[in-house]
């Protein structure tokens, strides 16, 4: 399996994140996505990746993040964006449910961050929460020009599903669809997404699976658990867990344009 998006950083891992790495190893978990949330994150991302051949990371400026943008925070990003280890720009895109930073500044930010994927041909890494279609939107101006693009941790509508489906985009599906009571809707959806077109991620370190039995204490997910997304996967889709272990991490790999071993 091959973890997405894993927020590594965090200082939930401070203390342990070797043993973290270990245990999603023991896990299944061959491959995992650090995810760069501002530029000192995309920067400490880097760090953590670039020695370990099992670990990736994203450069990118979060919309929550977006109103913290320094001078000069497009040109450190694109400088970080182009080692090797880092795979995708973002995390980006849009948030309107917490609103922690101006839309104005969301867009601006947000805009660039497309901008300097087209420049450097590699995906797109987004956020989209109640953003009333604009994330949509934005991306739609750049389309022909993405190399690819995930709508990462999908809890939107069966509108939004649909408009992303069209518009060529990958779905990543965390812990959110564990969940029964925000993750209804969700695990209608998860049936809907192409087979080609499905990633998993545990988003750590939150969005704790609840379907987990017992569930660890303290309450912190980590790239351990992804098995369990796959597995509640599987349960919305019909289909075996391991088929879908396979399946995602074939999509990650290619999605990602992973190097061998990851390659499926």
């Amino acid at each position: 399996m091959i973890d997405i998006g894993a927020n590594l950083t965090n200082a939930a891992f401070a203390d342990d994140c070797e043993d973290v790495l270990d245990r999603a190893q023991a896990a299944g978990v061959t491959a995992i996505v650090v995810t760069g949330t501002s530029v000192q994150g995309s920067r400490a991302a880097l760090a953590l990746a670039e020695p370990r051949s099992a670990l990736f990371a994203t450069a990118g400026v979060h919309p929550h993040d977006a109103a913290d943008a320094q001078p000069g925070w497009a040109d450190e990003l694109a400088r970080i964006a182009c080692r090797p280890a880092v795979v995708a720009i973002g995390e980006t895109g849009l948030d309107y449910y917490r609103d922690y930073s101006p839309r104005q500044k969301q867009h601006r930010v947000f805009r660039r961050q497309v901008e300097l994927a087209v420049q450097t041909g590699k995906p797109l890494f987004v956020h989209d929460r109640e953003s009333a279609g604009d994330t949509r939107a934005i991306l739609a101006e750049y389309r022909s020009q993405l190399s690819d693009c995930v709508i990462h941790c999908f809890t939107g509508t069966a509108e939004d599903l649909e408009g992303y489906l069209d518009d060529g985009w990958h779905i990543g599906i965390t812990g959110w669809v564990c969940d029964e009571r925000r993750g209804r809707e969700l695990a209608r959806l998860v049936p809907r997404i192409p087979d080609d077109r499905l990633l998993i991620e545990t988003d750590a370190p939150y969005l704790l699976p609840r379907t987990m039995a017992p569930r660890p204490r303290p309450r912190r997910n980590e790239p351990a658990f992804l098995g369990w997304v796959a597995q509640r996967v599987a349960e919305c889709r019909g289909a075996e867990p391991a088929d879908i272990e396979r399946l995602t991490h074939a999509n990650a790999a290619r999605f990602f344009r992973l190097p061998e071993p990851f390659a499926a």
